[in-house]
């Protein structure tokens, strides 16, 4: 197993099948992770413990997805010298997913967050295996692999449609 560098959290179990798409893109590349379940607004010990820690535990990156007001991202920015890369979630009390999108992109001045399209944790993890990339050679191959197939991929599709 690989050594365990990117932390993905979430505000509730019920993000999983989102946030999911992270942990799928670092096993792809070969990145170590961790997946957990914070609540910035029902467990703040957890919260301050895990961000104040994370760096320490030998995490790189953290990756963090939450829905309605979606104060994790944020929250854990405050207190992390991590880079933080906020997941927006589209959540069953969500005003279209405007609310989790505006709580972690309008971070303060001094405490910033990464964020990613809703719903987008796919992006997420690839965010967090290039940061991972910048001091890991064989994560970075694998980087240039990934988009060299997304680049493939076009060209077939562009024969298929060409005329």
């Amino acid at each position: 197993m690989e050594k365990v560098v990117v932390s993905i959290v979430m505000g509730s179990d019920s993000d999983l099948p989102v946030m999911n798409a992270a942990a799928e893109m670092l096993e792809q590349f070969g990145v170590g992770y961790e997946l957990d379940v914070v609540s910035a607004h029902r467990t703040p010990e957890k919260l301050f413990e895990f961000s104040k820690n994370a760096h320490k535990r030998g995490i790189e990156v953290i990756i963090a997805g939450a829905g309605g007001a979606a104060h994790l991202p944020g929250m854990i920015a405050s207190m992390s010298p991590l880079p933080i890369i906020g997941v927006p979630v589209k959540s069953s009390n969500s005003i279209d997913g405007w609310d989790s999108i505006l709580s972690i992109l309008q971070m303060p001045g001094g405490v910033p967050v990464a964020t990613v399209a809703l719903n987008g944790a796919k992006n997420a993890g690839i965010l967090a295996a290039q940061m991972v990339a910048i001091g890991d050679a064989k994560v970075r191959e694998a980087i240039i692999a990934y988009k060299e197939g997304l680049s493939e991929e076009v060209m077939k599709k562009s024969q298929k449609v060409k005329r």
